[in-house]
């Protein structure tokens, strides 16, 4: 999976199109990724003794990693991930667009 943890990203799709956020968890085995601030659901949970309080709670869910692209740091855009291995044999993550080392 080309996206990972403390990445910044922008949703290409959904109902939150356009939004930035910044990846808090990755699940590769799934494809998906935890993003802050994308893809809030409605929970409706019971109360369970004084730790939970009962009620609807909003809180984050995965979103498919398909419908996500890196920001770039450099060029400041939405683009695609490739790969590269530098000279000291280091396999990195390079910016499509200009090219540039992300890791």
């Amino acid at each position: 999976m080309k996206i990972r943890k403390n990445d910044t990203v922008l949703v290409i799709t959904g109902k939150d199109r356009g939004k930035k956020g910044k990846v808090r968890f990755a699940y590769p085995k799934e494809a998906r990724v935890l993003v802050e601030g994308i893809n809030f659901i409605k929970r409706h949970t019971r109360a369970r003794g004084q730790a939970r309080q009962a009620g609807i709670i909003e809180r984050e869910a995965p979103i498919q990693v398909s419908n996500v692209m890196l920001l770039c740091s450099r060029c400041n855009h939405p683009v695609r991930v490739g790969f590269r291995v530098l000279e000291d044999g280091r396999k990195v993550r390079i910016c499509r667009s200009c090219r540039e080392v992300i890791d």
